[in-house]
């Protein structure tokens, strides 16, 4: 029997299928966390055989986020976030052969090859980035929240960012301006315990991530960040909130990244017993659990699935490799609006 990590309290499969999520919603989130998982996997492989270089974060421990959210959201919401974007595009609908490529560098990749692992864009799914520098995207978020609210709709924009972008100044500034203009947003810490290599209790005597948004009276709550009812429970809650008008709300979802920081990283921070631990939580694991618990798939369908999704990543490193690298010109495109800016060519 796990342990939500948010509340402390006992969970067990008998008890999440109780709730109102249907054995249609939990055979999804099976395939989109494996997926997700998968193709982290793969990532990693892909990068120590050097087949693509830069740097290379993975989500490999945190699916249970984004699952939860594709089920409180609509197609019409917008997403940004760091660095960390693999998994986004992948669960959000986009083709897993351009993800792999843009990670390759390759024309045919979701930003045309010029992004790599940190810059992944779908603009028909309404993502906004995979952004490099940390905290960037939190008032870019506001910023896409406002237009919403300025064309009238009842579209919410998810702002995610990590534990320690959570110290950035622009954080505050951006809280205080979505509070003030009452913004359709839903600020997300992925809240994986490390800034890298830094532990949450070494950067601020403030552990309670949620109080971020205390003076500023912006709604906060924690969740379970390896559950992926608890996250989706919440993010309706923020997300209808937002759509009524209310204004922004502020999720410490509690989560944990199975591998490094980055590629690159020993890990020398914390310990084996530690990482185990969530290991123990896992949310792939969960959500197997109550589908053969209410029988829900066979074990023949439930391989039938492991190998579909190998098969998909395995294709998406093939399309990679055989795809285009960019062409010189393309150095001059996309860098201005070409037709509208009245500078461009002078």
């Amino acid at each position: 029997m796990a342990t939500d990590i948010a509340t402390g309290k006992a969970t067990s499969p008998k008890a999440a299928a109780a709730s109102k999520f249907s054995k249609d919603t939990y055979i999804k989130w099976y395939r989109e966390m494996l997926l997700m998982r998968r193709f982290e996997e793969k990532c990693g492989h892909l990068y120590i055989q050097q087949k693509f270089g830069g740097f290379c974060h993975l989500y490999i421990g945190q699916e249970a986020i984004l699952s939860g959210m594709m089920a409180a959201i609509r197609p019409s919401d917008k997403v940004i976030t760091a660095y960390r974007d693999h998994a986004h595009p992948l669960v959000m609908g986009s083709d897993p052969n351009k993800v792999m490529a843009e990670l390759y560098g390759k024309a045919t990749g979701l930003s045309k090859g010029k992004g790599g692992s940190m810059h992944m864009f779908d603009k028909e799914r309404n993502l906004f980035g995979g952004h490099g520098i940390v905290g960037a995207q939190i008032p870019m978020g506001a910023g896409i929240a406002f237009a919403d609210k300025y064309n009238g709709n009842d579209n919410v924009t998810l702002t995610f960012f990590g534990d320690g972008a959570a110290r950035q100044g622009a954080l505050f500034e951006t809280f205080n301006m979505a509070m003030t203009w009452k913004l359709p947003a839903i600020f997300i810490i992925e809240n994986n315990q490390y800034a890298m290599g830094t532990s949450v209790e070494r950067t601020s005597n403030v552990t309670d991530l949620s109080k971020l948004g205390a003076s500023f009276e912006m709604p906060s709550e924690t969740v379970d960040g390896m559950r992926p009812e608890a996250v989706c429970e919440a993010i309706e809650r923020a997300a209808d909130r937002a759509r009524r008008g209310d204004g922004p709300t502020l999720l410490d979802i509690k989560t944990y990244r199975y591998k490094g920081h980055s590629m690159s990283d020993p890990q020398k921070y914390r310990t084996k017993e530690e990482v185990s631990e969530y290991q123990n939580q896992d949310p792939i694991e969960h959500v197997l659990r109550v589908i053969r618990e209410n029988k829900w798939m066979s074990e023949a369908e439930i391989e039938g699935v492991e190998d579909e999704i190998k098969q998909v990543v395995e294709a998406s490193v093939k399309f990679a490799e055989e795809s285009p690298l960019p062409t010189a010109d393309e150095l001059y495109k996309d860098v201005y609006m070409q037709d509208d800016y009245p500078y461009v060519n002078d």
